[in-house]
């Protein structure tokens, strides 16, 4: 099946399921809400992260929970409930859980496959096991590898009746989960081939067999790295993914691997080190915040570390430390951090105020870069570095008078290239191979919006010194029409 046949495909069932299914989806989210129990989700913007908590009878069990895990404690005690319990799904790559956290705090158990091999007391919990919550609702694991070896499904329960499915990063709405991630993962390693045809079969023997009226809880929305395609929407039903989602289509093993390892994105630098720092459980979060060297003011950073400036773009060119990267403090910061610093990598963090610093140091403790913060402080003097600001009219009138760098994904480039004779570098791989680029004219640096580039305009700023460096920013939008 050629890929502009998969992609024809896809948008066609999705005109088709949004023209036929809305009313019917709706009509069955409404019929398999919970009776006894409530469900809880929890958003991370950021990290497009859902955890969950399920509340009954006095008593909250979690699944996937994030790094803090206050909003847990907070939601426990508005129920004057009693938290009894975490369950991971899996050792996740792109955040870190506060599950071992949890477990020392609270002294309950942590719910896990046996598989995971972990380096704390845990309770296995793996196809056929059940947990009783209360009077006729349970929770019941299922084994669904194929994002990781070890991957559960946990469906919830009531009075025999399938309620829900917390489907962690094997299932996503409009997607499922990507099976190369642990090619390079420490001790619990997969080839993606073979991940992918555990994902086939999980997918049409495990979740496509439960009824259509279940509901769809994973651990991801759309703006995650986990998947290439998910659903900026929050719950779903197995008939609407089985209507909807391109990998739930029929289609032979052979297909259905060939699909899913087209156009991945890349591969964040932290998540191998993710994946271990969740099988062996972090520290606590309030402890490592706590741990982390807030300098005074303009300190001066030693020699040789990296310097991540996390202020808006246009202050960071008006003046900054020199050879600092900006990575802007929004949504992604999180990600981009560890896409393009690798970890054990030491480098001080600095922002435009106090709050916005603790702000960016709970972002890099959400990826557990905490340890490697040299030193973290604020930063407003005015005599550092500039850099120039991209003169359209003048870009417009001679562009071959520059090389242009369009540092977007692979993926990205090939839906649609914007300027015909760009050079393309994405952003993640740029530092190890700026020295690719013709230093003989100046480098005007492009994204799809201008996030990414402020990062890339300055690492190149400090690499390929004597050229001159220029951040198109969200100029492109005027040219990516």
């Amino acid at each position: 099946m050629k890929k502009y046949t998969r992609t024809i495909f896809v948008l066609l069932l999705g005109m088709m399921v949004n023209f036929h299914s809305i009313a019917q989806f709706e009509n069955l989210i409404q019929a398999r809400s919970p009776q006894k129990s409530e469900i809880k989700q929890f958003e991370d913007d950021g990290l497009a992260h859902f955890s969950y908590a399920i509340y009954v009878d006095e008593k909250v069990i979690l699944i996937d929970p994030g790094r803090d895990p206050q909003q847990y404690y907070d939601f426990a005690k508005e129920k004057d409930a009693e938290i009894v319990g975490v369950i991971e799904t899996h050792p996740h790559a792109d955040f870190v859980s506060s599950h071992l956290e949890i477990q020392q705090t609270l002294h309950v158990p942590i719910y896990i496959s046996e598989l995971v091999n972990v380096h704390y007391d845990f309770t296995s919990f793996d196809e056929g096991d059940v947990i009783e919550l209360a009077d006729g609702v349970r929770l019941k694991a299922l084994f669904t590898p194929g994002h990781s070896p070890d991957g559960i499904s946990i469906i919830l329960e009531e009075d025999g009746v399938d309620i829900a499915v917390f489907t962690g990063d094997t299932m996503f709405i409009g997607d499922v989960g990507r099976p190369d991630l642990r090619e390079a993962a420490g001790s619990i390693q997969a080839q993606r081939t073979e991940l992918a045809k555990m994902m086939y079969h999980s997918t049409r023997e495990k979740l496509m067999k439960l009824d259509d009226e279940v509901l769809v809880y994973p651990a991801h929305g759309a703006g995650s790295l986990c998947g290439k395609s998910l659903s900026k929407e929050k719950v779903s039903t197995i008939g609407q993914e089985k209507l909807s989602n391109y990998a739930l289509q029929p289609m032979t093993e052979e297909e259905f691997v060939a699909i899913l390892l087209e156009d991945q994105p890349f591969i964040p630098k932290y998540f191998p080190y993710s994946v271990e720092l969740n099988r062996k459980g972090a520290d606590a979060y309030q402890k490592v915040i706590g741990n982390v060297k807030v300098l005074e003011a303009n300190s001066t950073p030693k020699n040789g570390v990296v310097v991540i400036d996390g202020r808006n773009q246009a202050d960071f060119k008006t003046n900054h430390i020199p050879d600092a990267i900006n990575i802007m403090n929004g949504a992604k910061f999180e990600t981009w951090l560890g896409s393009i610093i690798p970890p054990s990598k030491e480098f001080y963090l600095v922002a435009a105020s106090e709050i916005e610093l603790k702000e960016l140091i709970s972002k890099t403790a959400k990826i557990g870069y905490e340890p490697f913060i040299k030193g973290a402080f604020v930063y407003s003097e005015a005599s550092g570095e500039s850099m120039p600001t991209f003169d359209k009219e003048s870009f417009d009138k001679n562009p071959d008078a520059f090389t242009i760098l369009d540092i977007r994904n692979k993926g990205e480039v090939d839906q649609k290239k914007v300027f015909e004779n760009a050079i393309n570098i994405p952003l993640p791989e740029l530092m190890e191979r700026a020295s690719e680029l013709p230093t003989n004219k100046p480098i005007v640096v492009h994204c799809g919006t201008g996030y990414r580039s402020a990062s890339g305009s300055s690492i190149l700023h400090q690499i390929l010194k004597g050229t001159k460096i220029i951040d198109m920013g969200s100029a492109i939008k005027e040219y990516n029409q």
